[in-house]
């Protein structure tokens, strides 16, 4: 199967779409290292590090919130404690989640004017080669989008259990690109799948120029990140679907 190189991106093309559908198949979900060929990755890397336009949102109930890092700055320890306060109070029982994110456009038209390793990546996982690719990892579910969004999970940052499915959006399964160098299952930050029995099943930890890919509907959770983590935990997310 040919390979595609949109932009500044290409997959790796040792990848076997086959046997990932294999190894797919038992589960609903994978991992798949190395995703990318060498050097793409870095630069996605470092251009999502040098952003400075990273909001931060956080949910209450159906309402969500968003904070530029100016206005983060910007509460006083009265104010950050309440924020904290809340959201803990909804994590303990409820759907909540905290971190940080960059959103893209789902329209071309919005994006086209947008020149950047970011939307580059966006527009190369919605090529014809790359959604084949996945289609077929997939187990040959038809998918013809993919949008996506950067999220940065930090001190603090977490995502707690759902199942990604939305009636209107025709999610057929997510991703996430994970851009995390030498992470450590201490520091939190991993994906994690949940049984009915409240077991963790399964947790991928975020290792850099790794994707992956999870059926949708599927309960599954961000875990906590730590107060003394080193650096944020990067990653381009999405869902392929059927528009």
């Amino acid at each position: 199967m040919a390979r595609t190189m949109t932009d500044q991106y290409a997959m790796n093309p040792a990848l076997d779409p086959r046997l990932l559908a294999i190894h797919f198949a038992r589960r609903g979900r994978l991992h798949i290292p190395e995703f990318l060929a060498p050097g793409a990755a870095q630069l996605l890397y470092d251009h999502l590090r040098a952003r400075t336009d990273w909001r931060l949102i956080v949910n209450q109930d159906d309402l969500v919130f968003e904070l530029d890092r100016t206005a983060q700055a910007a509460l006083t320890e009265d104010a950050r404690q309440q924020l904290d306060d809340a959201v803990y109070a909804k994590a303990r029982t409820g759907f909540q989640y905290r971190y940080e994110l960059i959103r893209i456009p789902d329209s071309e038209a919005e994006s086209v004017a947008e020149t950047n390793p970011l939307v580059s990546f966006a527009r190369f996982m919605t090529s014809p080669e790359v959604l084949a690719f996945l289609s077929e990892v997939l187990g040959g579910i038809p998918i013809n989008f993919s949008d996506a969004q950067a999220t940065a999970y930090g001190p603090g940052h977490f995502l707690t259990t759902h199942d990604d499915e939305v009636a209107t959006k025709n999610r057929k399964a997510a991703y996430v690109y994970n851009l995390s160098a030498s992470w450590r299952t201490d520091w939190g930050g991993l994906l994690m799948f949940n049984g009915s029995d409240g077991h963790i099943e399964e947790a991928f930890l975020p290792k850099f120029n790794a994707l992956n890919l999870f059926s949708v509907p599927q309960h599954h959770s961000v875990s906590y990140v730590v107060p003394f983590v080193p650096y944020r935990r990067y990653a381009v997310t999405g869902w392929l679907r059927q528009r």
